[in-house]
């Protein structure tokens, strides 16, 4: 696993690893330095139990409520 990797912004290519919609968390494994995705439902549905056992957390679920940027020119 390489640094860029786990902190690179989660794209459209990201799916939860559940139920393979569009990805906004992902968990870094201590143990093993492997990764989950998780869908924004998904994350909050097990974070209890795996944030304690990850090395990251990485949560950008804040990005579902962002209005889309509009450029309007003519």
């Amino acid at each position: 696993m390489t640094t860029s990797t786990a902190s690179r912004e989660l794209n459209a290519l990201d799916r939860c690893d559940r139920c393979g919609a569009q990805a906004y968390v992902r968990a870094v494994l201590a143990s093993t330095g492997g990764e989950l995705l998780f869908c924004a439902h998904h994350a909050r549905a097990v974070e209890p139990k795996l944030r304690p056992l990850t090395a990251q957390w990485q949560d950008e679920s804040a990005r579902l409520y962002e209005k889309p940027k509009v450029d309007i020119t003519d």
